[in-house]
């Protein structure tokens, strides 16, 4: 049998499932020594010892079994607690739901609301995960490009409502965004819950980056703080960015309750649950982490305005300064061939970005920056990426 006849009969979704446009770069530089990675989503801090220490303890006191398919209750009180401390509503444990990564919460949610033959409608340039999910359901994601004006990355209204059609189920909204930093207002979210309502979509909300923003505020809007208890909203999160988890590989969904026994089967289905071991982790993370939370936020910030102010200066580049998240998305007169230049730039510049064609439709001509790191390393790199570019 052929290689090409074995993958003939594989499921076509599973086959087109497409490559990470991302990774592809990262492989091309990944051993490179001196090289200062900013392709991915992730900063250069280590988990705090104070999360590393509860998993610790728990793996001491033998806690290695079977448990909870819907997260330990521990954690899931604390997820309550957490949410509704920063969002100032109550919120009950039942709508929390402990996923292995903030992907497998994605996953969940777009098996439980599309298949075959359903439309998903996406504002891009977006994190790419979110069209390959989709497609890999069997559904069809829908681009809705997003916009790039002086006055930053904005959202037609009229043209996501355009891009409705008989067979669209959901609408998938990351606010603050990856990769452009883009952050919906109140009213936009208002908007978009209130196009949901009248079609009666499910919107999957990604508000990963919502502690990330500059404007002095705790928070992102979000659609919490719009919506009722009846609205078609499932939540997905990760304890990645927040917290320095990355490798942890633990997420939680938010949703409805009566949702509850269809996401217990999708999770005891996947795998069976999350280790209580990384579930202690994550009550720490999210009981005694402000501190932490302040810090990174502090350090982005920062991070953010030394790329912005250096990249400006070599006057070939343009960007909307992000408002929310840590990217830095921009692009670079006289280059269009962004993935090319993603491997040039490690050539010559030993500096790791990640190309705007992963992000699908209107991304193109761009490259995103992760401003997550100390500020010596963001010196030497846009110091590096200046003397590549002019």
């Amino acid at each position: 049998m052929t290689d090409l006849s074995l993958l003939s009969s594989l499921r076509r979704e599973a086959r087109e499932a497409p490559a990470s446009g991302i990774v592809d770069v990262v492989n091309h530089g990944r051993t490179r020594p001196g090289l200062i990675p900013l392709w991915v989503g992730e900063g250069d801090m280590s988990t705090p010892a104070f999360i590393a220490e509860a998993a610790t303890r728990s793996l001491v006191a033998g806690e290695t079994f079977y448990t909870w398919q819907r997260g330990i209750p521990e954690l899931r009180e604390a997820l309550a607690r957490y949410i509704s401390r920063l969002y100032g509503k109550t919120y009950e444990a039942e709508r929390f739901y402990v996923t292995g990564s903030g992907m497998q919460a994605l996953q969940i949610a777009v098996r439980m609301l599309v298949g075959s033959g359903d439309e998903v409608v996406v504002p891009t340039p977006a994190w790419p995960n979110f069209g390959a999910a989709i497609g890999i359901a069997g559904a069809t994601p829908v681009p809705v490009p997003m916009q790039l004006s002086n006055a930053g990355w904005t959202l037609d209204l009229d043209r996501l409502a355009g891009a409705i059609t008989p067979a669209t189920r959901v609408i998938c909204v990351n606010s603050p965004a990856n990769p452009t930093g883009w952050t919906a207002s109140r009213e936009e979210l208002a908007a978009i819950l209130a196009l949901a309502r009248r079609h009666g979509l499910w919107i999957i909300a990604d508000e990963i980056y919502g502690r990330f923003v500059y404007d002095g505020s705790e928070r992102a809007p979000s659609f919490r703080d719009v919506m009722d208890a009846e609205d078609r909203i499932v939540f997905v999160q990760t304890f990645s960015k927040n917290w320095a988890m990355t490798g942890w590989r633990v997420g939680w969904l938010e949703a409805p309750p009566a949702l509850g026994d269809v996401i217990e089967n999708l999770i005891q289905y996947a795998t069976s649950g999350v280790a209580v071991f990384i579930q202690r982790a994550c009550i720490a993370a999210l009981d005694q982490g402000e501190g932490f939370i302040a810090h990174q936020i502090a350090r982005a910030r920062a991070g953010r305005d030394i790329v912005c102010r250096g990249l400006s200066a070599t006057g070939r580049v343009r960007f909307a300064e992000p408002a929310g998240a840590f990217y830095l998305f921009f692009s670079v007169d006289g280059e269009d061939d962004t993935r090319r230049l993603a491997i040039r730039l490690v050539d010559e510049a030993n500096v790791g970005l990640a190309p705007g064609t992963a992000f699908g439709a209107g991304g193109e001509r761009f490259l995103r920056l992760c401003f997550a790191r100390k500020a010596e390393d963001l010196e030497e790199a846009v110091a590096r990426l200046a003397r590549a570019l002019t």
